[in-house]
C-alpha cells in the first residue's frame, strides 16, 4: 500500500485496479453456475472474469500468469477452482467483493489435462497426461491416497498408453462409477468401490468428448473424423449409433471426411426431442467456410455460423441436477473475440442482446480519452439518439446470466469515455459507476468520397492501411462540440443537434510544408536535441510512392481523401460541420497531425504537426494563422538558423478552399513510409533520445508542434489584462505564447476578422512539450473559457433568438482578479514548471525523471484539490502537488510493454485513469485513496445466499427398477482413514490469502452454513454445561482444601521448630 497526505489531498495505489472492460483477450476456458447464475471466463494470461448481471463484473488474476485451462465451480457454493497451465488448481473464494485465492495444489510430476467436480461433492477428480486420476479435497485442498492408474484402468493385454486423460464424468445413475476418457478412444467404466473396471471400450477414433443422457443408460461421444457416436451400457461391444451429421456420402459409400467435433452435449427434453449441440465437423472440402456450431432438435438440423473460431461452449440448464430431466433453454458460446448467448427455446435461435461492452475491440482501438465531472444531461441525450440505431431482432427473453447484487453506490457522478478506432469510428461509452455502456456511434469516414478504383493511391501514400483511423480526440462537453484527427493529416468538427439537417460540409485545405536547409549551432555533435512526439504520435516524414509514375507537379496541394462535396442528409446527433485537411506539397504527402485544440468560446481550432502550426476560425470558416515553428519565434529563436529562399505567404480562395503557404522550402533527409496506428512497426517502434541542452539543434531535426492549448492568459510581459492566447509546446522543449485579438459582440465575431499577433515570447523546459495547466494565485483551477450548447437546427424561436452564451470569456469584468495575475503549469518529458504570469517568472520546477521519460501528463483535479499526474515510460505514475510540485506518490506500476498502453493512458479528474490493457480491454485505476473508497461500495456481489433446489421425486417404478440414481459416501472411499495419505513430492499444497474462516465458508452451502452453526451453539451449549460442573468441583475442592489447611495450621501452632 502506497499513501500519502498533503494539504488535504490523499492519493493512495491501494489495489489500483477498479474494473476491467471489454472481451477478454484470448479466452480459453468457460464455466457457469446454474444456480447462483454467474459465468466465468479463463484467459491465456491467467485473468479470470466473473460476470452476473449488469453491473456484476470482476476481474481477478493468477500471479503466475499462466494460462487458464478449465474452471469449475462448486456450484451454489460461492467457489470457484481454476486449473492453470503450470499445473496448479486454485481455489477462489467469491464471497466477497474482490475474490481471492484460498488455496493452491501444485503438481510436480503430472499435468493436468481434465477435472471435474461432481454436483454437491467435495472431492475433485483430476486427470493428467500419463492416463492417472488423481482426487482432491476441496476443503482442504490436499491429495487423497485414492489414485486410478492408467494401467490398472486399461487391460493388461494392452500394449499401447490410452494417452491423456480428456474426459472425467460420474454416472447419472450410480455415483459411484466414473467414466474415463481417453484421447485414444478408450473408455473404462471405473467402480470406485470395488476399485475395477465395469467395462472397457477401444475405439478406433480419438475421443474430444463425452456427454450423458440423464438417465445414465447410454452416452454420446465425439470423435476426430467429425462423428458421434452413441452407446449403451448394456452392450459396450460396438456403438449402437453413429452418425457423421455434416458428412455425405461417396461413391464407395464411405462418409467423406469431417473436421473434428470438439465437444458436444446431449441434453433431453420433458415435451420434445433431446438437443444435441457440437461445434466442429465439418467436411473438409468446404474451405472457408466460417466456424459453426450445429443444434441438432430431433430431426431438425440448425447450423449457426460464427464470425471467429468457437474456443467453447456450455448449454445452460434448468437444473443442476444430471439424473434429471435437463430442459436447456440457452447455450453460450464463447469466441476468440466475442461472446454469445442463443436463445434454444425459440425455433429461430435468436441470440440475447449482450449487456456488456464486449465490442470495444470491433475495430482495433487506436486512442481513447477519459472525461469525468461531464455536465448530468449529456448521457441522456447521447444515449437517446444513439438507441435509434441498435440493432433488432435480439431474443425477447431476459438475459440468462442474471447473478450476483449490484448497487450504483451512494457517490456517483457521469462520466464518459470515448474511444477512436482504426476504422475511423468513434464509440461513446457510459463509464458512470464503474460500469461501460455504449452510448452512440459515431463514423468519420461517411465524411468523404469511397476511392475508387484509381484513386486509391492517395491515401494509400500516407498510411499502408486505415485510412481514416483516429489519432486523437478534443471534445468540449459544455458546447458538444467534438473534433477528430485522422491519420490521413484530416481535422473534422462535428456539432451535435437533436434534429436531421440537408447540408453541406467545408472543405479547408492547408498548405503546411516547412524544410529547413541547415542549422548553425556551436557543434555539430554535442548537446543534440531530437524531435520526439507526445503520446505514442510520432511525426514522420512521407515519401511519394515509389509505385506512381506520376510527375511531381501533379501531385501537389491535392489532399489525401476527397470530402463529400454535395448536400448530405445527417441524422440526428454529431453532424460533420468542417474538414481542414493538410495538402500534398511538391510529391511530398504532408506530415502526420501531431497536436490538437479546440475552443468553443473563441470559435477556434489549433493543428499542429513537425512543420509548423494552423488556427482555423470555424465560425466563419477560415484559416488565420498558417506558420513554421521558425516564423511564429521571431527575433526570439533561441537557435540560429538559415532558410533557403524565404516567400511571402500567399492565399487564394475558391468556393469553400483555401490554400495556405509557407514560405521556407529547402530539401530534407530521406523519409520513411509511415504505417497506421495498427501496423506492427509503429507498436514496436519506441526509442528516444534526449539531452539537456538545448543550445543547438540537428541539422536533421525537425521542431514538432507537440502541445496546443487556448487559454485566457498574457502574451506579453507588461500585459495588465489577460487576453485570448494559444499556448504552444514544441519537441524541443520550448514555449510559445501566441496572443489574439476576438471581438466580443457576436456580430461583430461572424464579419470581423480575428487579429493574431505572436509575441516571441519563449520559455524553456527539457524534453518535448507535453501539457499546460492554468490555477489562480490561491491553486485553484482555471477552466478555459466555452461556450453553452445551442442547437443550430432547432426551430427558430422568435421570442427566445439563439444566441452565443460564453462561460469565463469577460477578461475585464473584474481589475482585482486581472492585476493578480495566474500560474501557468508546464509539463515536458523530463521536468515541470510553474510560472508567474504574466512576468513569466519561474516559481517551481522539479525534475519528474532522468533515466526514462514521461509518457503522458494531465493537470487534474483530486479531493478538492489541483495536482499534476504524469505516467512515464518505465511504469512509474507519479503524482505531484499543484502549484509547489511536491512529490506525492511514485509507484513501479506498470512497465510499457507496448505501445498501445502508450498511446491510450490518460488521467481524468477524481484521481482516476485508464488505459487499453490488451487489444480488447480497457482498465480502470485509481490512485485516490477516497475514490478507492467510494468505487468499493460500487463494486457488485458475486454470491446470494441461494437455497439449492430439491432433486425430484422419481417415483416407485423407476426406484423399484434401477433408474433411480445411487448415492454413496466418498468420503469412506477417499478419506485419510480408507485411502491413506498422497505421496508428498506428487503435489505441493500452498496456502492462499484467504483465513481459514474463509475457507469453511466457501466449502459450504447456505444449508450447510445453518447445519454448521446449529451444531455449533449445540456444540458450545454443552460445552458451558460441561464448564459449570467442572467449575462446580473446583469450588468443592478449594472448600475442602481450606478447610484441611485451616486444620493443619491449628496442629502446629503450638509446635517449635525443632518439633517439626
Amino acid at each position: 500500500m502506497y499513501s500519502v497526505s498533503c494539504c488535504g489531498l490523499t492519493v493512495a495505489l491501494v489495489s489500483p485496479q477498479t474494473v476491467r472492460h471489454g472481451f477478454p483477450y484470448q479466452p480459453t476456458a468457460l464455466a457457469f453456475d446454474p444456480v447462483q447464475k454467474i459465468l466465468a471466463i479463463g484467459s491465456r494470461s491467467g485473468g479470470v472474469r466473473i460476470l452476473g448481471r449488469p453491473g456484476v463484473d470482476c476481474y481477478c488474476q493468477h500471479e503466475s500468469g499462466a494460462a487458464v485451462l478449465q474452471l469449475q465451480f462448486l456450484i451454489n457454493e460461492g467457489a470457484l477452482v481454476s486449473a492453470c497451465a503450470d499445473d496448479t488448481l486454485h481455489l477462489w473464494n467469491l464471497r466477497q467483493r474482490r475474490p481471492a485465492i484460498l488455496h493452491s495444489l501444485k503438481f510436480n510430476r503430472e499435468r493436468i489435462t481434465f477435472c471435474h467436480l461432481p454436483f454437491q461433492s467435495k472431492w475433485l477428480y483430476v486427470g493428467t497426461e500419463r492416463g492417472n486420476t488423481h482426487i482432491v479435497n476441496v476443503e482442504s485442498f490436499v491429495l487423497s491416497g485414492y489414485v486410478i492408474m492408467w494401467n490398472k484402468a486399461i487391460e493388461l493385454s494392452t500394449k499401447t498408453h490410452p494417452g491423456p486423460v480428456v474426459h472425467l464424468s460420474d454416472s447419472p445413475k450410480d455415483e459411484g462409477k466414473l467414466l474415463i476418457g481417453f484421447e485414444s478412444g478408450t473408455i473404462v467404466m471405473w467402480d470406485l468401490r470395488s476399485k475395477r473396471a465395469d467395462f472397457r471400450i477401444y475405439y478406433d477414433e480419438a475421443i474430444h468428448s463425452v456427454s450423458w443422457h440423464h438417465e445414465g443408460r447410454q452416452f454420446m461421444c465425439s470423435h476426430s473424423d467429425g462423428s458421434l457416436s452413441m452407446w449403451n451400457l448394456r452392450n459396450t461391444a460396438k456403438p449402437f449409433q453413429v452418425t457423421f451429421p455434416h458428412g455425405k456420402s461417396q461413391r464407395d459409400g464411405r462418409k467423406e471426411s469431417c473436421k473434428p467435433i470438439l465437444k458436444v452435449e446431449y441434453k433431453t427434453c420433458r415435451n420434445s426431442e433431446p438437443f444435441v449441440i457440437f461445434s466442429g465437423g465439418l467436411s473438409y472440402d468446404k474451405a472457408g467456410r466460417r466456424p459453426t456450431l450445429t443444434i441438432m432438435h430431433g430431426k431438425a438440423i440448425t447450423v449457426l455460423e460464427m464470425d471467429h473460431p468457437i474456443v467453447e461452449f456450455t448449454v445452460l440448464c434448468e437444473t443442476p441436477y444430471l439424473n434429471e430431466v435437463q430442459e436447456p433453454y440457452a447455450v453460450v458460446v464463447l469466441l476468440e473475440k466475442d461472446f454469445i448467448v442463443v436463445d434454444l427455446t425459440q425455433s429461430n435461435f435468436p441470440i440475447f442482446e449482450n449487456p456488456y461492452p464486449m465490442d470495444v475491440h470491433e475495430s482495433p482501438v487506436t486512442c481513447t480519452a477519459y472525461f469525468a465531472d461531464c455536465p448530468p444531461d449529456i448521457i441522456p441525450v447521447l444515449y437517446s439518439i444513439g438507441a435509434k440505431h441498435k440493432k433488432t431482432g435480439y431474443s425477447h427473453k431476459e438475459w440468462p446470466v442474471s447473478g450476483g447484487t449490484w448497487t450504483i453506490g451512494s457517490q456517483t457522478y457521469p462520466e464518459i469515455i470515448i474511444t477512436g478506432h482504426a476504422d475511423g469510428s468513434i464509440k461513446f461509452w457510459d463509464a458512470t459507476a464503474i460500469t461501460l455502456q455504449m452510448l452512440y456511434k459515431l463514423k468519420t469516414s461517411k465524411v468523404f468520397e469511397k476511392p475508387k478504383g484509381g484513386e486509391v493511391g492517395r491515401s494509400a501514400e500516407l498510411v499502408e492501411e486505415d485510412p481514416y483511423a483516429v489519432q486523437m480526440v478534443s471534445w468540449c462537453p459544455q458546447s458538444r462540440v467534438f473534433c477528430v484527427v485522422g491519420i490521413s493529416a484530416h481535422v473534422i468538427l462535428y456539432r451535435f443537434s437533436k434534429h436531421d439537417a440537408n447540408t453541406s460540409i467545408t472543405s479547408l485545405e492547408v498548405r503546411l510544408q516547412c524544410e529547413m536547409e541547415d542549422v548553425i549551432s556551436p557543434s555539430d555533435t554535442e548537446n543534440t536535441v531530437c524531435a520526439t512526439d507526445p503520446g505514442g504520435h510520432s511525426p514522420q516524414p512521407q515519401p511519394s510512392s515509389p509505385r506512381s509514375n506520376t510527375p511531381d507537379s501533379v501531385r501537389d496541394s491535392i489532399p489525401c481523401l476527397r470530402v463529400k462535396d454535395r448536400v448530405i442528409r445527417m441524422p440526428p446527433g454529431y453532424q460533420a460541420e468542417l474538414v481542414v485537411q493538410l495538402l500534398w506539397v511538391d510529391g511530398e504527402p504532408p506530415q502526420q497531425i501531431t497536436s490538437l485544440d479546440l475552443n468553443s468560446a473563441y470559435g477556434l481550432l489549433a493543428v499542429g504537426n513537425c512543420n509548423g502550426l494552423a488556427v482555423v476560425d470555424y465560425l466563419q470558416k477560415t484559416v488565420i494563422l498558417c506558420m513554421s515553428t521558425v516564423e511564429l519565434y521571431g527575433s526570439a529563436d533561441p537557435f540560429q538558423r538559415l532558410t533557403r529562399s524565404p516567400r511571402k505567404n500567399r492565399q487564394s480562395t475558391s468556393g469553400t478552399h483555401i490554400y495556405t503557404h509557407t514560405h521556407i522550402h529547402t530539401h530534407t533527409h530521406t523519409p520513411e513510409r509511415s504505417k497506421s496506428p495498427t501496423s506492427e512497426s509503429r507498436e514496436n517502434s519506441f526509442s528516444r533520445s534526449r539531452s539537456s541542452s538545448v543550445s543547438s539543434i540537428d541539422r536533421d531535426t525537425k521542431e514538432a508542434v507537440t502541445t496546443l492549448q487556448f487559454a485566457e492568459s498574457y502574451g506579453r510581459k507588461l500585459d495588465t489584462l489577460p487576453t485570448p492566447c494559444l499556448w504552444v509546446g514544441t519537441s524541443l522543449g520550448l514555449v510559445l505564447l501566441v496572443p489574439m485579438s476576438i471581438p466580443m459582440d457576436e456580430q461583430e465575431r461572424m464579419e470581423e476578422p480575428i487579429t493574431v499577433a505572436p509575441t516571441g515570447t519563449v520559455l524553456m523546459l527539457k524534453g518535448s512539450v507535453l501539457r499546460f495547466g492554468f490555477l489562480d494565485c490561491s491553486g485553484g483551477l482555471i477552466q478555459s473559457p466555452y461556450e453553452l450548447w445551442r442547437d443550430l437546427n432547432a426551430p427558430e424561436d422568435p421570442e427566445r433568438p439563439r444566441r452565443r452564451k460564453l462561460v469565463n470569456f469577460s477578461p475585464c469584468s473584474s481589475q482585482e482578479t486581472a492585476s493578480d495575475g495566474h500560474l501557468a503549469v508546464v509539463c515536458s518529458e523530463r521536468q515541470a514548471k510553474v510560472f508567474l504570469m504574466p512576468s513569466q517568472a519561474c516559481l517551481y520546477v522539479h525534475n519528474i525523471t532522468e533515466s526514462s521519460f514521461v509518457l503522458r501528463a494531465d493537470v487534474v483535479g483530486v479531493s478538492n484539490s489541483v495536482c499534476l499526474a504524469c505516467f512515464c515510460a518505465n511504469g512509474h505514475i507519479m503524482i505531484l502537488s499543484l502549484p509547489s510540485l511536491r512529490p506525492l506518490l511514485d509507484v513501479n506500476y506498470l512497465p510499457l510493454t507496448d505501445m498501445r498502453i502508450a498511446r491510450t493512458f490518460c488521467f481524468t479528474n477524481g484521481g482516476q485513469a485508464l488505459y487499453l490493457s490488451s487489444p480488447t480491454e480497457i482498465q480502470r485505476i485509481t490512485y485516490s485513496q477516497e475514490m478507492c473508497d467510494n468505487l468499493q461500495e460500487m463494486l457488485g456481489e458475486l454470491f446470494t445466499p441461494t437455497e439449492t433446489p430439491e432433486a425430484q421425486n422419481r417415483g416407485f417404478l423407476k426406484g423399484f427398477f434401477g433408474g433411480n440414481a445411487q448415492t454413496f459416501d466418498r468420503e469412506e472411499l477417499f478419506g485419510e482413514a480408507a485411502a491413506g495419505k498422497a505421496s508428498r513430492s506428487l503435489a505441493q499444497h500452498i496456502p492462499g490469502q484467504g483465513s481459514v474462516e474463509g475457507v469453511r465458508v466457501a466449502a459450504g452451502g447456505v444449508v450447510g452454513d445453518l447445519a454448521r452453526a446449529r451444531i455449533a451453539l449445540d456444540e458450545r451449549g454443552q460445552r458451558l454445561g460441561e464448564l459449570e460442573e467442572r467449575t462446580a468441583l473446583m469450588m468443592s475442592s478449594a472448600e475442602t482444601f481450606s478447610k484441611h489447611a485451616h486444620e493443619l495450621m491449628l496442629k502446629c501452632k503450638d509446635k517449635k521448630w525443632y518439633q517439626f
